[in-house]
């Protein structure tokens, strides 16, 4: 494989337990609880057994709603994700521990005492999404629905960032007594006060905790607007894209992160980029079709496609047969509730609808089947060998570091990824026989935190 641009370049690999969503397969009597401590211990110590380096929670901070109504299709409400983590942290050893958490929702000293306390207890192996919200429907929950502009969401994120930067250096090394006979548990001196004075936070706060083994916890981000780019360039170490169906697609996200980070100053190295993915294993070739129709009628059910078609059509279509035909009539537009979400943000519905029914006659589609076969199929699917030689051109390529995963399927969706997959990249030289390292900052190969550069 020398003749790749980046030849030494190795695999990494991220597990991503989603928040809210229905692509999780629920239904199937292998699945296991959504909730239970039971389901995320095993699908870390899977995990950490496929030397993974990170298990990767996402945040959702309001259930999910249609027409008014709590939308009952979606999976919910599973426990803050610091709290898991940390719950975590004690029956696992190397793998790391990433938080999403929002900027818009938080406070900088609250955040980040729970961050630094989760990279403390476990050993450095702590990480922070850190993610923006301007809707009213989630600011709700806090009393300030519509209190942020769309257009300040950044400039809040960077100000926040900054000063959970500036309480997580506050301790200087060595501040903590390394023997009894020391005069005293901690030297005054090594403590220092942050005073942050912005648009968004005023604030003068003594910093309670000392630094971590990795300096502080790893920040990723998932923002991929140009202000997104720009905002990780600035201050992310890792970059949680959805860029990782298409290779052209993702490389072109690659080059362009590069070039934002020399522009603000950085090694065009300096960040990890892990893209979410989904992967569909079959021993077999002749297996793979039939392995991934399984999976996406599990992930679309019938109530589920009557429910994202009724989006396109701006009604309540959940009194069709999913088995039947599209509706005859053209939607009729109006805007889509945040409260679910906008997929197709920016397309007519009615052009929309008229290629699906074209689509459904040229096919001879049902609903159902119009609404899987117009999603896009995410990530990879195909034998161990087939997806093992995808990944490393990948990688070695330099259109992503690796990927995060997620399971289609809890606990079991990571076993064939772990079993299957992982060999067939150690075989190849793209991927670690061990951790080398202790914390997750080490795992990523990353460099020291932006703020204790020389």
């Amino acid at each position: 494989m020398t003749d790749f641009p980046r030849p030494d370049a190795q695999v990494h690999f991220g597990v991503f337990f989603q928040g809210v969503n229905h692509t999780t397969i629920w239904s199937d009597p292998s699945s296991g609880s959504q909730i239970d401590f039971e389901t995320f211990r095993r699908v870390a110590q899977t995990a950490e057994r496929g030397l993974f380096d990170a298990f990767f929670l996402g945040e959702g901070l309001r259930l999910r709603e249609q027409d008014g109504a709590i939308l009952e299709l979606d999976i919910a409400g599973r426990p803050d994700a610091i709290t898991q983590l940390a719950a975590l942290a004690g029956v696992t050893r190397h793998i790391g521990l990433v938080a999403t958490q929002n900027t818009t929702y938080n406070e900088p000293a609250d955040l980040a005492r729970k961050l630094g306390g989760l990279d403390l207890l476990s050993g450095g192996r702590a990480g922070w999404n850190a993610v923006t919200t301007d809707n009213a429907w989630t600011g709700a929950n806090f009393r300030r629905g519509g209190f942020l502009d769309h257009a300040l969401r950044y400039e809040r994120a960077g100000e926040f960032v900054a000063t959970v930067r500036a309480i997580w250096d506050a301790w200087d090394d060595g501040a903590i007594a390394t023997s009894q006979q020391s005069p005293s548990w901690a030297r005054a001196e090594a403590i220092h006060p942050v005073v942050r004075t912005g648009p968004h936070f005023d604030v003068t706060i003594t910093p309670t905790l000392p630094r971590s083994a990795q300096g502080h916890p790893v920040i990723f981000q998932a923002g991929d607007s140009p202000t997104g780019r720009d905002f990780a360039a600035a201050h992310a170490d890792v970059i949680f894209s959805r860029h990782g169906t298409h290779f052209d697609d993702a490389l072109a996200f690659a080059n362009d992160i590069r070039t934002r980070l020399r522009a603000a100053g950085r090694p065009e190295d300096d960040i990890r980029i892990l893209p979410g993915t989904q992967i569909i294993l079959a021993e077999k070739e002749s297996e793979v079709e039939e392995k991934v129709r399984w999976v996406k009628s599990g992930q679309y059910t019938g109530q589920t496609a009557l429910s994202l078609a009724g989006q396109i059509w701006g009604r309540d279509l959940s009194g069709l047969d999913p088995d039947g035909p599209l509706p005859a009539d053209d939607p009729q537009p109006r805007p889509i509730s945040e409260t679910r979400g906008a997929p197709r943000s920016g397309q007519d519905p009615i052009a929309i609808a008229r290629e699906w029914r074209a689509r459904a006659e040229a096919e001879n589609l049902s609903l159902r089947e119009v609404v899987i076969a117009s999603t896009e199929r995410s990530g990879f699917a195909g034998t161990p060998t087939q997806v093992a030689d995808e990944l490393a051109r990948w990688v070695r390529h330099g259109a992503t570091d690796g990927f995060n995963i997620s399971p289609y399927l809890v606990p079991t969706g990571l076993d064939e990824i772990v079993n299957w997959l992982v060999p067939e990249l150690q075989d190849r030289g793209v991927y670690r026989t061990e951790y080398t390292g202790t914390t997750l900052r080490a795992h990523l190969g990353l460099r020291e935190p932006l703020t204790r550069r020389s």
